[in-house]
């Protein structure tokens, strides 16, 4: 399994790091070893909203071969929804059976065709921000699954979906035993998936 983490310059450290967590400690922790990822992204350096410099181990690159990719939210997107050749690099992921993002991840994702009709959520300031992409906003979950895309609220939704993503991909058991090495007791929280079919 191939997994993709998009990063972009003033994004959202923890949304990236909240989904990033879990879903590395499938290798990390020897409960499915094929597991491989990369970081990529469209500049060959990143720093989020705060300075914090994060480096690429893919620029540019085709996202066509991975099984997940997965996007973080954060102030950039406010610029990248308008940017033409970051939003064509990402419709590279295309061919991708799964697509994950949280926060407002999910308006590039939209900016890039990929929610017209489908059930999407972000973070509840940019609710009114989704819905020019055609996605049929949710406001009362922290995670919604749409079949081939994957959206969840604001920063520390990250952690759920992480844990939702590692559950959909290796079952409940494994995400069990990834949540109890986390120490985090919040999952599931609420009713945390709306699965679309």
């Amino acid at each position: 399994m191939r997994i993709a983490f998009v990063i972009y310059n003033r994004m959202t450290a923890l949304d990236f790091i909240g989904v990033y967590d879990p879903l590395t400690r499938l290798r990390t922790m020897h409960l499915l070893p094929d597991v491989a990822w990369e970081i990529c992204a469209f500049t060959p350096e990143v720093r989020d909203i705060a300075g914090l410099r994060f480096t690429p181990t893919r620029v540019g690159e085709s996202l066509a071969a991975y099984d997940l990719v997965v996007v973080p939210g954060g102030f950039g997107t406010r610029e990248l929804v308008e940017d033409a050749p970051f939003l064509a690099w990402l419709r590279t992921a295309a061919p991708c059976p799964l697509k994950a993002s949280v926060c407002t991840g999910a308006r590039l994702w939209g900016a890039a065709g990929f929610l017209q009709g489908k059930r999407a959520t972000t973070h509840p300031d940019a609710f009114d921000e989704l819905r020019p992409t055609g996605a049929l906003v949710v406001k009362d979950e922290r995670v919604v699954d749409a079949g081939d895309i994957v959206t969840a609220r604001g920063v520390t939704a990250a952690i759920d979906l992480g844990l939702y993503l590692v559950e959909r991909l290796a079952g409940q058991a494994l995400r069990e035993r990834i949540q109890r090495q986390m120490d985090y007791p919040h999952y599931p929280y609420g009713t945390p998936v709306v699965t679309v079919p």
